[in-house]
């Protein structure tokens, strides 16, 4: 801190003087002076007493003569420089020669009193080269003074201090810490050290359980994101067991400290219930001091709150809101490739028709291996694609993906070269950022015809990555690509047409390319008519549209990739971690992860929540998978109402729900559903007419629904008829029949012959059948040639 030099006031008008002379800035330069006389008004010290007599400018200055100071441009000015040490003893310093046309008078390597300010205490320096001296305030380094410790010079940020004035003359420095400090200070650099191989161990292993070993390790010497992780592994079952308590206790603690990853975990600990008892309130506070922390997966789960009103009132603008933020991260991260591929596979999908799974089996990933090495061109390009990418059950891995783009490449396949080009662009561990590598790969498939490769080429024309930058060169190779219907290079137009990059701001051809490139699945496609609707940019603004797009992109994040292994997890066994993992992301918004974890719940085999919830927990998760238009949902939802899990049976609800998966998803099962109920009167108005309707709608919606159509149809009919005929008089229905005039007045007779011949048939059938009992037992069927039962072995005659 640095203190005004000021003469005693003799009036207001010097009060108010000294007042704005407080308020003055510039550069202090230091002067002795001598013990205390007269009384001060400062607003540092206001009541503190002046020191006098006190040195200026090699001349003593008394009390009386406090008013007599060195003249300088001007005298008012210098009055203001004019003032006594505090009593304790801190050294002071007027404003140097740049502002009053002097030069600084130092003592060279002469030390000052140090700086005491009342109840605070000096610091004692350790380690440096004044080990033990207290620090020196103020102290010049690098010519500028400096009134407590600072980092100023060192790359590590520890914090130091000079133990004489003139640092850059004496180099007398340490550290500001005490014993306790270092030692703790050393304790974090060895938990940072741990941490670090930690990671490092984690990164290069695809189980990493050493490495998390090494994590617990590191957070029980208190490193916080070692903690963090830990934590987090301990409440999902990720690599260590699975002990929800324990991480409950971690993140508490995490909260304390103010941790945004632990107040997202303790949110959804607190949303689903788990190791808690369920409290939406609670939830929402700590998702939302999260998402102030700027945690990514708070700003997802509050979106998601926020869109489909759990827990909230529905506002799509602060759905919007949360969106954008995390869209935003996620189109900063995605690449050339387009970003990740999303696995989504549901459970019951796979129970309804086994062998749908997106997820590609090991040995038909061995069939292809097989024949790319046998020299299929075509197997090698897939190869390459799938492990550059990654998803349908195999890892990204640049270093194989390399491999078979260079078989490929090298047997002419000019996609393989294109993609090559891609990844010398993007850079990698495997192949370091090359603008020329790239540039050759790209235009040597270009030459080739290939879209990829044009695209790559109007990329290095729109950037100048190896060439000059040329709009006209990259409008061209774009629409070449998108012409060939590759989707980057529809993107890629979409964006010059939109920013107006050497064409015409055109946003309805922005509109029109972005939504072509969406269609293949982008990610940068969807974020791009994301920002198009919530800004009403060349269309009419629609903050549902833009929600619905940015919770695309948001759920394309590096996050997404806990689905494939929470799919794992349960098919493996450990159901309990596929549950919690689920959970998470059905907080998230997923509509996959909240269907899969409500079958998990109906099938009740789990061990992280009472049976008694399991029917309560499915239908709430079914209903959130319902309202993202998942249509077995929907069914699954009325199923629940229809027959009472996990809530009262109500017939009119369950009517309701088939109705809208009738309506709006086509469903054959719903429609069949309601023509069932309108049979029966259940829940709704009995009607025969429309019962047979709808089993007619099922029908026509599925092939599959045809058969079991076929037989309600067939039951309603004979049904119907079996009615109509319980409700006829017979003796009033033979009384309107004249047999005389129907048959002739004959017709007794007619009856009698008919009945005879009858009773004829009978008899001769009965005789024939005695007849062929009474038969010898050789001349049933056995050929002639072979022996009799009963005289089999015998000789024959």
């Amino acid at each position: 801190m640095i203190f005004l030099m000021r003469p005693c006031p003799r009036s207001d008008e010097d009060v108010r003087f000294l007042s704005e002379g407080m308020r003055m800035s510039g550069e202090i330069r230091h002067l002795e002076f001598e013990i205390p006389v007269c009384g001060y008004i400062s607003e540092d010290f206001d009541g503190s007493l002046c020191s006098a007599p006190f040195v200026y400018l090699s001349q003593e200055v008394p009390r009386t003569d406090l008013s007599d100071a060195p003249e300088t441009e001007n005298k008012k000015q210098n009055d203001l420089l004019a003032a006594a040490a505090i009593v304790a003893g801190s050294s002071v310093s007027p404003r140097s020669s740049e502002a009053h046309g002097e030069t600084p008078s130092h003592s060279g390597a002469r030390d000052l009193p140090p700086r005491h300010v009342p109840g605070e205490q000096v610091p004692v320096t350790l380690g440096g080269t004044g080990d033990g001296d207290p620090c020196q305030f103020p102290f010049l380094f690098l010519g500028r003074e400096y009134s407590d410790c600072t980092a100023d010079g060192r790359s590590d940020g520890r914090l130091w201090c000079a133990t004489t004035y003139d640092y850059d003359h004496d180099r007398k420095w340490g550290f500001c810490e005490t014993q306790e400090q270092a030692e703790q200070r050393l304790r974090v650099a060895e938990a940072e050290e741990v941490y670090q191989e930690a990671q490092r161990i984690i990164d290069r292993s695809s189980q990493g359980k050493e490495g998390y070993e090494m994590l617990v390790k590191a957070a029980h010497m208190g490193h916080t994101k070692a903690t963090e992780k830990v934590a987090s592994t301990m409440l999902l079952g990720e690599y260590l067991v699975q002990n929800i308590s324990q991480a409950k206790v971690m993140f508490e603690k995490l909260v304390l400290e103010g941790s945004p990853k632990a107040q997202m975990a303790l949110g959804f600990m607190y949303a689903a219930g788990l190791g808690v008892n369920s409290s939406q309130s609670k939830a929402l506070v700590y998702y939302t001091f999260a998402a102030l922390g700027g945690n990514l997966a708070a700003h997802m789960a509050l979106g998601y709150r926020y869109w489909a009103g759990v827990g909230v009132p529905q506002n799509c603008e602060s759905a919007l809101t949360h969106y954008s933020e995390v869209a935003r991260h996620v189109a900063s991260e995605v690449s050339l490739t387009g970003g990740r591929a999303v696995q989504r596979i549901r459970f019951l999908d796979e129970l309804d028709q086994p062998g749908t799974s997106s997820g590609m089996e090991e040995d038909l990933v061995q069939y292809y291996e097989y024949l790319a090495e046998k020299g299929d061109v075509q197997a090698q390009v897939g190869l390459g694609q799938l492990h550059l990418h990654g998803g349908r059950g195999v890892e990204q891995n640049h270093e194989r993906a390399f491999k078979y783009f260079s078989q490929a490449a090298r047997a002419g396949n000019s996609h393989a070269m294109a993609f090559l080009g891609k990844m010398y662009t993007e850079g990698s561990s495997v192949t370091p950022q090359n603008n020329e590598t790239a540039l050759h790969y790209f235009k040597k498939a270009a030459e080739l015809g290939d879209p990829v490769g044009q695209s790559g080429l109007g990329m290095a024309y729109l950037h100048g990555r190896g060439v000059p930058v040329d709009f006209d060169l990259a409008l061209q190779y774009f629409q070449k690509a998108a012409e060939q219907g590759w989707v980057d290079g529809q993107l890629q137009l979409g964006t010059m047409y939109y920013n107006g990059l050497g064409v015409e701001h055109d946003y309805k051809q922005a509109l029109k390319y972005f939504t072509l490139a969406s269609q293949a699945g982008h990610t940068l496609a969807f974020h791009s008519l994301a920002e198009m609707h919530a800004a009403g940019t060349g269309v009419m603004r629609s903050c549902h549209t833009a929600v619905e797009l940015f919770k695309n992109v948001c759920e394309r994040g590096r996050w997404a990739d806990r689905l494939m292994v929470a799919y794992r997890n349960f098919k493996e066994g450990n159901v309990d971690a596929a549950v919690a993992q689920y959970l998470l992301l059905a907080e998230q918004g997923y509509e996959v992860a909240q269907s899969n974890v409500a079958f998990i719940f109906e099938q009740r085999r789990m061990k992280l929540f009472p049976e008694s919830e399991m029917f309560p927990r499915a239908l709430l998760y079914w209903s959130r998978a319902a309202n993202q238009g998942y249509t077995v949902a929907r069914i699954k939802v009325g199923d629940y109402h229809y027959y009472g899990y996990g809530t009262e049976a109500d017939y009119e609800t369950a009517a309701m729900h088939y109705r809208l998966a009738s309506e709006q998803q086509h469903s054959a099962q719903a429609m069949f559903n309601l023509g069932y109920m309108h049979e029966e009167g259940l829940g709704v108005k009995q009607d025969v007419y429309l019962a047979k309707r709808f089993y007619d709608m099922a029908g026509e919606a599925s092939a599959d629904a045809q058969v079991p159509v076929y037989l309600a149809l067939s039951k309603l009919t004979l049904l119907n008829h079996v009615k109509y005929l319980q409700g006829l008089d017979v003796k009033e229905l033979l009384s309107w029949v004249e047999l005389d005039e129907l048959l002739g007045p004959e017709w007794d007779l007619y009856i009698m012959t008919v009945l005879a011949l009858l009773l004829g048939t009978i008899i001769a059938y009965r005789q024939g059948q005695q007849l062929a009992g009474l038969r010898p037992l050789g001349q049933r069927g056995v050929p002639p040639d072979q022996p009799q039962e009963g005289v089999r072995g015998q000789p024959q005659p």
